[in-house]
């Protein structure tokens, strides 16, 4: 489910409307400035505004008309060009105005200290301070960020992901953070605040998503200077024809010199103004894809990092595999009933908590129709699994069986291979042979054994197995293609990380990973000049997250893994960490497409309006008019036209992004030259035709 910051849309009546306002406000030179392709523009507009009242005084050096219809496209191309910006922010602003409506100053239970029965003063959220600690019970809002120091609840975090199921928070860990503005559904808890007032991270997430705070990228601001230059050099061009065409004209004693009006139109039509005017929206739609996602990206840089990554590193547990081993197959001792080993697998497991003792609970029942109130359950002791024992069992009355008695009880043990071969040791019975082999056969496999004895007596072995997630190694496959390498970390032994790599189909692997190994793994990739992405959410995540170029951090992680990180997923789904990285190559293919159509546009532009403008002077150049425009001032008006209306056209495509596909370098670009270079090139042909034909049938040429 997405969160409520994804249901604006991009074209809303009431957001069009105010991006539209917004278009005219951002007409401001001070704004222009900062994008040197518009301000150019923005000067032309001046400018030919300037000649269309000196025409209007009847000093004109071309027609009143004529000058005025280029003014005023130029002006269009300004507006469409902030419009397309303005629509871009207007969806962050949106977003970040429902996040501060979820904003409220509630009423907190300060305490003394870290105790529920300390004494309480009742304060604004507002007057929490880092480190005071507050009590929150049923039905009551958390008033701050903070870290769960006692106590353990269910909370409905909705208000900031969406999701209406409520989550456990409980200290210790890394589900102990709690965010201001969620909602206490049972039980209480003892909150130590984390955040001062105006720096939570539902103010942070504010201004995250409000993109006019945005700041450019490296890569954009590398490509806003690419295009200044682009500008300078036909800035310069353009300057130098005026006085060559007033002297050609006095040389040859024919013709009219060039146009101060028709030389602004060739020059705005020749700088590079449709990337130039949807850089910005480019951007900022980057941006709020990652927000429609519920990731929470820090920066654009942090975006366009990601598009950039060519090294993923991936959890195993709840990232490729499902996140707990499941039971799948029963292998028996010598002599012994597999249905006798599901039995008594079943009832040492009834007592057993965790998802792999309920996984074994389900197989017995589909291999055999055993239930879980099994008769000889009854009047029974279960021993609980520990993390100290590492066994789970029950001990039965011996009366209520006819087999495997121990001391009048009848004991049953299912635990790992060590912690089992340990308690038979301490009856004096060692582990045979031939289970235990049959135990390491499984742990080489990449699963994990449990041995189920009864008494003294060895009966089998349960294999237990990460299940790898369906579709993820396609999409493994998918990441090979972009040339990004994928490294699963797992605590695994070597073994079993082996198998389940090899299953899942990443490239590498570092088994028995520690927070110092992390670590080194991300310092030495970043040595080869590799650009590395992770998530994590725990505390000991922190360090590796600093360090990650792109660094995912769950929003139900610690606050130190939140702080390490540049990206929090409101989710806190791990895999996203794919979805961040195509959400970043999206925005970086979708800038490079766009500034491929905006210059192969040039090169129509050159066919429409060069001959033209020039003409008067040069009428040899006539025959250079392919594409047949009625007359010079109708190609150069079409030129100028179709300039600006192909800015709306591409808008839509700005702010959806170019779609993604898996592809490597050498095929991405072929696929750009040909749709967007070849496209860019044929569109304008087409479209200045058109507008040509439609001046001349309104009698405008």
């Amino acid at each position: 489910m997405t969160s409520h910051t994804a249901t604006v849309r991009g074209f809303d009546r009431e957001l069009v409307l105010k991006a539209a306002a917004d278009a005219f406000r951002k007409l401001s030179p001070r704004l222009q400035f900062r994008n040197p392709v518009m301000f150019v523009v923005f000067v032309c507009s001046v400018l030919t505004t300037l000649l269309w009242l000196q025409a209007l005084a009847g000093h004109g050096e071309a027609p009143t008309g004529f000058i005025f219809l280029v003014s005023l496209w130029l002006w269009f191309t300004l507006l469409f060009a902030n419009f397309a910006e303005a629509l871009a922010e207007g969806r962050g602003k949106a977003q970040a105005d429902t996040l501060r409506s979820s904003r409220k100053d509630v009423i907190a239970k300060k305490l003394a200290a870290a105790d529920r029965h300390a004494a309480i003063t009742f304060v604004p959220s507002s007057e929490l301070r880092t480190g005071h600690h507050v009590l929150v019970e049923p039905g009551e809002q958390i008033p701050g960020d903070g870290e769960v120091v006692v106590g353990a609840a269910s909370v409905d975090e909705s208000a900031i992901t969406g999701e209406s199921a409520p989550v456990i928070r409980e200290p210790g860990g890394d589900r102990s953070a709690v965010t201001g503005g969620t909602k206490l559904l049972s039980d209480w808890l003892v909150v130590r605040i984390t955040s001062d007032p105006g720096a939570s991270f539902l103010d942070r997430m504010i201004a995250m998503v409000e993109g006019s705070k945005r700041r450019k990228t490296p890569n954009e601001i590398a490509l806003t200077i690419l295009l200044a230059k682009f500008t300078l050099i036909f800035l310069l061009a353009c300057a130098t024809l005026l006085p060559y065409s007033i002297y050609s004209v006095q040389a040859a004693g024919i013709g009219q010199p060039i146009t101060l009006t028709v030389l602004i139109a060739l020059l705005v039509c020749l700088i590079p103004t449709t990337i130039g005017a949807l850089l910005s929206a480019i951007g900022i739609a980057g941006m709020d894809r990652m927000i429609r996602a519920n990731v929470i990206a820090t920066s654009g840089r942090a975006v366009e990092a990601a598009g950039d990554v060519d090294v993923l590193l991936l959890d195993k547990t709840g990232t490729i595999t499902l996140g707990n081993r499941q039971a799948v197959a029963f292998h028996v001792a010598p002599g012994i009933d597999e249905r006798a080993l599901a039995v008594a697998a079943q009832l040492s497991s009834l007592a057993d908590e965790t998802p792999e003792g309920r996984s074994v609970v389900v197989l017995a029942k589909e291999k055999f129709g055993l239930g879980e109130q099994l008769p000889e359950a009854s009047h029974a002791q279960f021993v609980p699994f520990t993390a100290q024992t590492r066994m789970s069992g029950v001990d039965m009355p011996v009366d209520l069986s006819r087999q495997g008695t121990t001391g009048g009880v009848r004991k049953i043990r299912k635990g790992a291979l060590d912690a089992v071969e340990r308690y038979l040791d301490g009856l004096g019975k060692p582990l045979p042979s031939a289970v235990k082999r049959m135990a390491e056969d499984i742990a080489r496999r990449g699963a994990t054994p449990l041995l189920v004895t009864e008494g003294d007596r060895a009966l089998g072995v349960i294999e237990l197995k990460d299940i790898v997630k369906g579709g993820i190694k396609e999409r493994f496959a998918e990441m090979r293609k972009m040339g990004i390498k994928t490294v699963m970390i797992t605590g695994d032994n070597p073994l079993t990380a082996a198998a389940i790599a090899a299953e899942a189909g990443v490239d590498d692997f570092l088994a028995e990973a520690t927070p110092e190994a992390k670590l080194k793994l991300i310092r030495d990739l970043q040595a080869e000049n590799r650009l590395v992405a992770m998530c994590g959410d725990g505390t000991n995540d922190a360090p590796a997250l600093a360090q990650a170029d792109v660094a995912v951090a769950m929003n139900t992680g610690t606050q130190a893994a939140k702080e390490a990180g540049n990206m929090v997923d409101l989710d806190s789904n791990p895999t996203k960490l794919i979805e961040v990285v195509a959400i970043g190559k999206q925005m970086l293919i979708t800038r490079g497409s766009l500034t491929t159509f905006s210059i192969a546009n040039d090169i129509a532009k050159y066919f429409a309006i060069i001959p033209a403008a020039f003409a008067t002077t040069y009428p040899a150049l006539n025959a250079l008019n392919v594409m047949h425009l009625a007359t010079p001032r109708s190609a150069i008006l079409s030129a100028v036209i179709f300039n600006a209306l192909i800015i709306i056209f591409l808008i839509p495509l700005a702010l959806k992004g170019v779609k993604y596909r898996a592809l490597g370098a050498a095929a991405l670009l072929r696929r750009n030259l040909l749709v967007y270079g070849l496209g860019g090139v044929m569109v304008p042909f087409v479209g200045i035709k058109l507008i040509d034909m439609l001046l001349v049938a309104l009698g405008l040429s």
